[in-house]
């Protein structure tokens, strides 16, 4: 045993941080912490705590002092100073600092600064910008994981509700016990999928349509399957049936919302009408399991159950504790998103990717929706296929009567009921 305690690690329960601010009060460098000789007494603003004014009397005037306490970075809460403002450079910290003060005494129907801050509002910037530090890690870590063109950024102004617990973000499917996926075995031979498609490309081999013009929008009806070349195809990465497998390519903001619907996601730029936006990912898992999940959702009042019923109810998509980010969008009874199935690397008609795409224009700034029970216009008999069953589940042995969950998503057609 003894000869093998040199390859044993044990993980540190301390957080990184927390090492930091030991070192420093101790004087220890540290080459792992990047603390050195150098920077040991380097001091680098991390927020901003209180402000007060003093009024003090030069000869025959009357001058005004304002002074910030200053959580330094790297060292412990006991060692804050009140530092004046020329001593400041954070211009983004004091702008953000005066951002949430502001708020906070709008809240409190305050209409000027007192030149003390009570303690509660003390409390609650200090609360803030610790939040929004935490937000900022997980922010990063989520731009970490991807290979998604656009950024995502996380944002909380209402409360302070941190990142969601027992939740793990992934980015591609997590496959449940006993599913497996059956890879395609061909692809096209194209040299132009789009303009001289051979044999119909990818789609028209599945007797389907081609489902995007030159700029990589949807132009098929809702209801009708997306056939996108695959990895065994001979068209390079650049191909225009080649879209929804590039990933997300705007970048989107996970934000709280102010009307008790909990997260939300707007986009951060303009979206085109028709153009793909994000993928549902989460777990795939059997009908059985899922509807035995149903029963705990129940109780919780919400659920992230996508059915895959392309043409058979064998399979569902759960998003609670493993998705992306459309785990966090919210839902609206005139959306701004429609679900499309999608067929890549499987081809299997029981496990289709779904994709959103928009149904408009989306602007910066807008939240992004879609139908919790939307439904497809059956115009032919491919489209029926498809209605997406997101909710509460239909359990077998349940009380008719479900306890119906409010909308609130405040659009003048609102049905007032999610389920």
């Amino acid at each position: 045993m003894a000869e093998n305690l040199k390859e044993c690690r044990v993980a540190c329960l301390t957080s990184v941080n927390q090492l930091e601010v030991l070192c420093r009060e101790d004087g220890i460098i540290c080459s792992e912490l990047g603390i050195n000789g150098h920077n040991l007494l380097d001091y680098e603003v991390e927020y901003i705590c209180n402000y007060q004014r003093k009024i003090f009397t030069v000869g025959k005037t009357q001058e005004v002092q304002e002074l910030f306490l200053v959580k330094w970075k790297g060292f412990p809460e006991s060692m804050n100073t009140w530092e004046t403002r020329k001593n400041l450079k954070c211009t983004d910290l004091l702008s953000q600092f005066w951002e949430d003060l502001t708020r906070e005494l709008l809240r409190l129907k305050k209409r000027t600064i007192p030149k003390k801050l009570d303690a509660s509002i003390v409390s609650h910037l200090i609360q803030q910008s610790k939040l929004r530090k935490t937000l900022q890690l997980w922010e990063t870590h989520l731009n970490s994981l991807g290979r998604d063109k656009g950024r995502i950024r996380v944002e909380n102004v209402v409360d302070f509700e941190g990142p969601p617990k027992n939740f793990t973000y992934i980015t591609d499917f997590k496959v449940g016990d006993g599913i497996f996926l059956n890879e395609v075995a061909v692809g096209c031979e194209c040299t132009d999928c789009l303009n001289c498609p051979d044999e119909g490309c990818c789609a028209g081999a599945s007797q389907h349509k081609f489902a995007y013009n030159e700029l990589g929008q949807v132009r098929i009806r809702p209801g009708l399957p997306i056939y996108e070349c695959n990895k065994r195809c001979c068209c390079g990465p650049e191909c225009p049936n080649r879209v929804v497998q590039k990933g997300i390519k705007y970048s989107l903001c996970i934000f709280r919302t102010n009307d008790g619907r909990g997260w939300g996601v707007r986009t951060l730029e303009r979206i085109r009408k028709n153009t793909f936006v994000m993928e549902y990912v989460g777990e795939i898992i059997t009908t059985e399991e899922a509807e035995r999940r149903g029963h705990i959702y129940d109780k919780e009042g919400a659920t992230y159950l996508f059915d895959l019923d392309y043409v058979d109810d064998e399979y569902t998509v759960d998003a609670a504790h493993y998705g992306n980010i459309s785990h966090f969008v919210n839902h609206s009874c005139d959306p701004n998103l429609q679900v499309y199935n999608v067929f890549i690397e499987n081809l299997d008609e029981r496990l289709p990717q779904i994709a959103f795409f928009a149904t408009r224009t989306i602007w910066p700034g807008q939240e992004l929706t879609f139908d919790y029970k939307m439904q497809i216009d059956p115009v032919d008999a491919e489209s029926t296929k498809m209605d997406s069953n997101f909710g509460l589940k239909d359990i077998p042995g349940s009380p008719k009567k479900r306890t119906r969950v409010e909308c609130k998503c405040g659009v003048a057609s609102c049905r007032k009921y999610l389920f």
